[in-house]
């Protein structure tokens, strides 16, 4: 393809889909392959006695959420950069080789270079997550129909890796025949494939994903390249002590929200189109909605997989099954499946004038989240004197849940590219992951907050335990959602003509 593809040409497509979406898709699915696959063995790893760091529970669950905390924190970062020096598709190579190194150093050595590799994977993930999305929405023209029909074939790419990295990360983390090392292995694998295919397809997207200082003098550029990397790799002993005492965690976290919302209230008074301020008041409601909504829905990598190691049977219907494989890979599974089914169902109700629009949609993310988390209360009531109790119903708590997701989170990452000014689409991108950040955050604490202190507690004890704690998100999410429902005309007049 000749490197003088416009961007004309590429907006003006014909069919559903640009063929670079396609690229983008494929390049996303092994980049989550690796990113959900690492996230789907963390926390039994490092509860892991025997070949794992041994920690308890509670410890475990934090600093899980710590790692999660700073992968979606440095999206911020790595999409200012990005926004104003690297641009996307450098970003991205960036940091798919770092991420490459970090699940190579971990595959190496387990228990000693753990804290190390984690270390890379956060600040490659950093610099690779938020570009993709961002080139995705450059794809169309402003007011394209088909944006939100793309952003959900992408958001089946990012299942489909997902749904293959749960799966093959956790069976061979926890396989006797094989171990940890492989795990993470196979993840550095996929990443490494993910990155070859953008490395062969990136000349298709013609100037996206350009530096945005491609007019400076080649030195003064290259220069101010350099000191991004040498600065990301500056901070590598900075997050490594964080992650290994999450007390500094909190520091970080208690620093980072107030400086990036200061730095968005900053870009938001510059903005000198008053209708383009408002869309970003607009979005940043979204953003603040989206941090409880994470803090809940992650629980899936924190306090809910050690509920499936420990309190599950291994029975789904008719199958004899690692509870953690179905933890880690059924919201995906669904995902995939229902999709399409409900993109059908909104342009049904659009024919209608039925669809209803994007804040009513977040609400409802949350009414579903609310009904899940109470189906994984209900799991207590199917207990037997163990302690042990049903890996359907557990199941159907996913089935339920994958709704919510599919109402809140393809649409999100749409409408940060909606409403935001193209010259910080990658800011409000990664303001869109840092609001997982804080998700991430809140997650690990109330899994913390819902494990056993007493390291023997007996499984019914634990069992009881983790669904108190699941009933309170329910009751929390359902209160979330009403009140986003209630303002929705609120939030419709400040996003005016978007939907």
């Amino acid at each position: 393809m000749s490197d003088k593809l416009t961007l004309d040409q590429i907006q003006n497509f014909e069919g559903q889909y640009p063929k670079q979406l396609w690229y983008l898709f494929t390049v996303e699915m092994w980049e989550r392959f690796c990113f959900y696959g690492m996230r789907g063995v963390l926390t039994i790893f490092m509860a892991d006695k025997l070949l794992g760091l041994s920690l308890s529970d509670k410890d475990a669950n934090l600093k899980y959420g710590a790692i999660q905390a700073f992968v979606y924190a440095f999206t911020f970062i790595g999409g200012i950069f990005a926004d104003k020096i690297l641009g996307f598709k450098k970003s991205l190579l960036f940091g798919g080789l770092v991420m490459i190194i970090g699940n190579l150093l971990i595959a190496f050595s387990p228990q000693n270079l753990f804290y190390l590799g984690i270390t890379l994977s956060i600040i490659g993930t950093g610099f690779f997550k938020p570009n993709i999305s961002s080139m995705v929405g450059e794809l169309y023209k402003e007011g394209d129909s088909r944006r939100d029909a793309g952003f959900g074939l992408f958001y089946s790419g990012i299942n489909i890796g997902a749904l293959l990295g749960g799966a093959v990360c956790v069976y061979l983390g926890t396989s006797k025949d094989y171990g940890w090392s492989y795990a993470f292995l196979s993840a550095a694998i996929v990443m490494f494939i993910g990155l070859v295919t953008f490395v062969f397809t990136k000349k298709s997207l013609g100037p996206i994903g350009d530096s945005p200082i491609m007019n400076q003098p080649v030195k003064k550029r290259t220069a101010k390249e350099i000191v991004v990397y040498v600065g990301a790799l500056l901070s590598i002993p900075l997050i490594f002590i964080m992650i290994k005492n999450t007390d500094y965690t909190d520091y970080f976290m208690y620093t980072i929200g107030p400086l990036a919302v200061l730095y968005f209230l900053y870009e938001t008074y510059i903005e000198r189109d008053a209708k383009a301020q408002r869309k970003l008041i607009a979005a940043f409601v979204f953003i603040l909605f989206s941090v409880i909504f994470w803090a809940f829905f992650e629980q899936s990598g924190g306090s809910l997989a050690l509920f499936a190691k420990d309190n599950l049977h291994h029975n789904l219907l008719f199958f004899d099954i690692n509870p953690n494989i179905v933890n880690n890979t059924s919201n995906s599974l669904f995902v995939i499946i229902f999709s399409p089914i409900l993109g059908l169902l909104w342009l049904a109700m659009a024919k209608k004038k039925l669809e209803p629009n994007t804040v009513i949609k977040f609400g409802l993310g949350f009414l579903f989240l609310a009904l899940a988390f109470y189906v994984f209360y209900y799991t207590k009531f199917f207990a037997d004197a163990n302690g042990l109790t049903s890996l359907n119903i557990f199941t159907l708590a996913y089935f339920v849940i994958t709704f919510g997701e599919l109402c809140l989170s393809p649409i999100g990452l749409s409408i940060m590219t909606k409403l935001s000014p193209k010259r910080l689409s990658g800011m409000m991108m990664g303001m869109w992951f840092l609001a997982s950040a804080y998700g991430q955050y809140a997650a690990g604490l109330l899994g913390a907050g819902m494990s056993s202190p007493d390291e023997n507690a007996s499984l019914t004890t634990k069992l009881q335990g983790y669904t108190q704690g699941y009933y309170q998100l329910a009751i929390y999410a359902l209160i979330a959602g009403l009140i986003l429902i209630l303002i929705s005309p609120l939030i419709k007049k400040l996003m005016q003509e978007v939907k």
